[in-house]
């Protein structure tokens, strides 16, 4: 039944740990960590465009006339502008092309203030080593599952994927944080042509969370599972010893028994043997006295005839 238990508790840590990195690599390698929209002017209206555009006195000719040409337009306010989709992660930020079709991708390194740039190379290098290390807990829990039989290995790799598996939680956090922050300092200090009008936290910002989520929760179980075996073999120790000294205890007290009964009996035994000496001597008297008067009896007869 402890067997199983622990089975049990093993697979559920294995389960965690896993979810946790398939959560980690998908945060580090999309770029849904921040959605919103980024306000930018509309284009000029052309043959192969005719929405979204800015056309300039009702007339698409004069669009692509002589620019000394004074052009009007009665759009005013925002709409003037476009509301272009876009969505930044680690490594890549990508904007809707208001141009054409598709998407266009840059570097989001390129994107961030100088200042923050130091910062964002930690945050991507303890996201590796989360990666990493999560990797190293997971296989070191794999293993303790399938070395179940032998609990002495087994408690060994236990302490060993707990500790990884820590670690990896947090350097986890700390990177998560670390990009956070320069996400918000790119926000407000990044190039105009980038800063968002309005933006939230996507779903890869969630997975990376959910995986940190994951990360500790595998670590508490594996904590969990190593102090029960260790608890479990204390107890059992614990009562082998008492075990063992009530067996020594008793050993004990039936040898010193059976050493003072020992005495008492030799000397009864002589004390019978003595008994029965005098007992022979005191007949032996008896009959030699006996037989000392019948004689003087014998001869008194004979001296009287």
């Amino acid at each position: 039944m402890r067997k199983a238990k622990r089975r049990r508790r093993a697979l559920l840590a294995v389960c965690l740990n896993l979810v946790a990195l398939l959560f980690s690599t998908t945060a580090f390698i999309t770029t849904y960590w921040c959605e919103g929209t980024q306000r930018v002017p509309k284009p000029n209206c052309a043959k192969g465009k005719k929405t979204n555009c800015i056309n300039y006195n009702g007339d698409e000719s004069h669009n692509e006339s002589n620019s000394n040409v004074v052009h009007y337009s009665w759009e005013t306010g925002d709409d003037r502008f476009l509301f272009r989709y876009f969505h930044t992660g680690i490594w890549y930020s990508c904007e809707e092309n208001i141009n054409g079709s598709g998407e266009k991708c840059r570097s989001f390194i390129d994107l961030a203030p100088a200042s923050e740039k130091g910062v964002l190379w930690l945050s991507v290098v303890s996201e590796v080593l989360f990666i990493l290390l999560l990797v190293v807990g997971f296989s070191l829990m794999c293993l303790e599952f399938f070395q179940s039989n032998n609990v002495v290995d087994g408690l060994k790799l236990n302490a060993f994927s707990a500790v990884f598996t820590v670690l990896s939680g947090l350097l986890g956090m700390v990177a998560h944080m670390m990009y956070t922050q320069v996400l918000q300092v790119t926000v407000s200090l990044g190039p105009e042509d980038w800063r968002p009008h309005s933006w939230d936290y996507g779903w890869s910002f969630c997975l990376a969370w959910c995986s940190f989520t994951c990360c500790m929760a595998a670590s508490v179980t594996t904590l969990n599972s190593y102090t029960k075996t260790v608890i479990e073999f204390g107890h059992k120790h614990k009562i082998f010893e008492q075990a063992l000294q009530e067996e020594q205890s008793f050993t004990d007290h039936n040898a010193l028994k059976y050493m003072k009964e020992r005495p008492v009996q030799s000397i009864s035994s002589s004390l019978e043997i003595s008994d029965d000496a005098t007992r022979n001597i005191r007949k032996s008297g008896l009959v030699s006295t006996s037989v000392d008067l019948g004689e003087i009896l014998e001869s008194l007869g004979e001296e009287q005839c």
